[in-house]
Parts: structure tokens; sequence; C-alpha cells
């Protein structure tokens, strides 16, 4: 930031202006700074003047390093089921229990919608979480509706329905057991291990192929995972799952997403071969997306983490992009186009016909819509759930 000084303002005579304080990473959070969102709109910046130790706590204003601390507040949504016409997309109904995710994965595409909020798609989006606490409850009354026509529902698809307050709130559980009593097929991808809670619906739900999961694999590296994606489960915690849900009889997938060049692309060929090892049947994968805010989000990221390769990086983005660092186009954003993307593409078809990770996918068009039968009883509107029973709901 460029520090304007008045031309006949003397106040600032012999004071040492200190340059612009380069960007450092924050413990257990991805984002690098909090990003402003593009619909702000007046412009705020810091300015180390000198004086201050250690600086201020963005989050609390008050002195000392950033703590960033995680908030989640209850939002109570009009709708719960989110449709999309996607050729790119293997389904068609969506539902997110969460906005904003404490994973804090820097590649995240969700980060944007944090703007809509007037909040941050940078360190805001990953500490300032909103759980839809009607989820269950608008899902019922969604199921219940004459005009209805089930098809599978990707659960956790825009922020993950695991993430760390998933743990309290179980808004995803209880989710699932509304799925489960209408007999409604559903699909989950997420990077955490807490899914093994629910083996007890998913399981009984897969036999009857009304259920299928996927998991987010990124890095087998460790280090690069506590940066990339700082509070997801670590890369071996994963493969550990993926085990444990494929024992559990329920088919896993797996999403190796996203590819970053001279980060995790590296790793296609062996991050394969662990999915394989761990029971996984299916693969597929995407190419780093950057839309709108992310694009600044995950260059300070990789000034921070890796400055040595950040601009390598960036150029073979920019290439797969055709000169720009996103092109939303349907068709080519998933997988990027021009030599390095077909480069790409061939080594990762290649090594999933070796491994027999192929033919296996689908696993939307495999599960089953037609056992689905509406909900014997529907909550009133503003009906609240008591609390320590999760399952039960209060309508009198």
């Amino acid at each position: 930031m460029k520090a304007i000084i008045p031309e006949h303002d003397d106040s600032f005579a012999g004071q040492a202006m200190l340059p612009p304080q380069s960007l450092k990473a924050h413990k257990g959070r991805g984002a690098v700074s909090n990003l402003q969102g593009r619909y702000e709109v007046h412009a705020r910046g810091g300015f180390d003047d000198g004086w201050g130790v250690g600086g201020l706590d963005e989050a609390t204003g008050e002195a000392g390093p950033p703590t960033w601390k995680t908030q989640v507040s209850d939002e109570q949504a009009r709708t719960i089921l989110t449709r999309n016409a996607s050729p790119d997309l293997p389904f068609n109904v969506s539902l997110n229990p969460y906005r904003g995710c404490e994973h804090g994965c820097i590649y995240c595409f969700a980060r944007p919608t944090h703007s809509y909020l007037g909040l941050s798609p940078g360190l805001d989006f990953e500490s300032r979480i909103y759980a839809k606490v009607n989820a269950p409850e608008l899902l019922r009354r969604e199921l219940a509706k004459p005009s209805y026509v089930p098809e599978p529902i990707a659960l956790g698809v825009n922020t993950d329905a695991y993430q760390p307050c998933e743990r309290e709130r179980q808004l995803t559980r209880r989710v699932l057991e509304v799925l489960h009593e209408c007999d409604h097929p559903v699909a989950l991808i997420t990077k955490s291990s807490l899914i093994e809670r629910d083996i007890d619906i998913l399981a009984p739900m897969a036999a009857r192929r009304l259920a299928a999961v996927a998991v987010t694999v990124t890095t087998l590296d460790p280090a690069i995972a506590r940066t990339l994606e700082p509070r997801a489960a670590a890369p071996a915690r994963r493969l550990r799952t993926i085990r444990t849900l494929t024992e559990a009889g329920i088919p896993v997938g797996v999403s190796i997403a996203p590819i970053i060049p001279f980060v995790t692309e590296p790793e296609i060929e062996q991050l394969l071969e662990a999915v394989r090892d761990a029971g996984a049947i299916h693969a597929h994968y995407v190419v780093l997306r950057l839309p709108w805010e992310v694009s600044p989000l995950f260059q300070q990221w990789l000034e921070a983490h890796f400055p040595e390769r950040a601009q390598r990086v960036m150029n073979r983005v920019r290439e797969m992009r055709g000169g720009k660092d996103y092109d939303s186009a349907f068709g080519t954003r998933m997988r990027g186009e021009g030599v390095w993307a077909d480069l790409i593409r061939q080594r990762f078809e290649k090594a999933v016909h070796r491994l027999g990770l192929h033919g296996k996918g689908g696993r939307f068009k495999q599960l089953d819509c037609t056992q689905f039968s509406r909900p014997l009883v529907v909550p009133p509107l503003g009906a609240k759930v008591k609390k320590g029973d999760a399952g039960q709901l209060d309508l009198f």
C-alpha cells in the first residue's frame, strides 16, 4: 500500500514511512488475508505505523497475534434444496446445511458466496459459519409436497456437510435421518472422517442403493495439506475413512480435486494408487478453479507458502484457461483446455484404467428413486427441535 503524505503537512517531517508488510499465514487458516468481497462499497486497508507490537487481531481488535476464532451463528433458511442445470455436474439437486466452511481450503470455489452476506471470502469464510438450523424441517416439508419428484440429492457440495461444527450441531445427521425415513437417495462428498459417525444410517441405505459417498483427496503430503486445507482431515485419515466406509458396504468414489500444477499435480498417479488400495471404486478429477475472489486469495497463499514457484503455477493455470485466471465456460471449466490440460487428462485416464478405477462411476445414476415414500409427519412452520433430542419434533 502506498503511503500518501499531504504536501503542506509538516507533522510527517522526520518520520520513517514503513514499506507495506508482507502477508503472513495464519495458523490453522487457509486464507492469508480477509480480502474484501466484490460488493463492498468502501475500501479498507491496514497500515503498520510502527507503534504496535505484533499488530492488532482483526477478529478481536486487541493487541497480539491474530487468532480468528470460529463463530457459528444460527440461520433460519427460507428454502433448502438448490437446483442447477449445469451440464458439468452429475446431479440436479443439492443441499447444504451450512454457509462458510471451517476446513479453510484455499481453493474452495464457494468462497465468493460470502460476499453476498457482506463478508470476506477470505478469513471470514472459514471463521464465520452459518448453520441452517431448520434444514431438516424444511427438507421434510419439501419431500411432503404432492408435486415433489424424487431424484438423488447431493449433500455437502458447496461447503462440507461434515465440517467441525457438525459434531455439535448434527444438522447433516438429522437431514440423513429424514432421507432414510423416506427412502430417498443421497450422495455425499466430504473431506472429513466425521462421516464415519453416520455409518449406522448410510450402510443400510447403501445396501438398498440409496446412498453413495465421495471422498475428496487432494494430496498425500501432510505438510502441503496443513496449509492447503488446514482444518480438514489429514490425508492418511481420509484414506482410513475410505477403507472404513468400504468395509461397511458403502460404495466410495474419490474426487482428486483440485489438481494444482507443480503443487499437487505431480502426485496424480500416487494418489490414485493410494485410494485404490483403500477401497475406492471410482475416481474423477477437477483442475484448479479460481472464480472471482478465489484468484487473489489463492495467489496470496502461493506467495506465502510457495513463493519460489508462485509465478510458474499461475502461468500454467492461465495456459489452461485461455490466458485468464479462470474461464467459467461449460464443458471446460472443470478440466481446462490446451496442452497442459490434455496431459493431465491423459495421465489421469491411463492411471484409472491401469488401476481399475474406471467404469464404476455414475454413482448418481446407480441410486434408486423408486423406493421413495413421502414423510408421514410434517412439522408446522416454525416448529423447533427439542434440546437434547435431535430426532424428535416438537409439534405441540
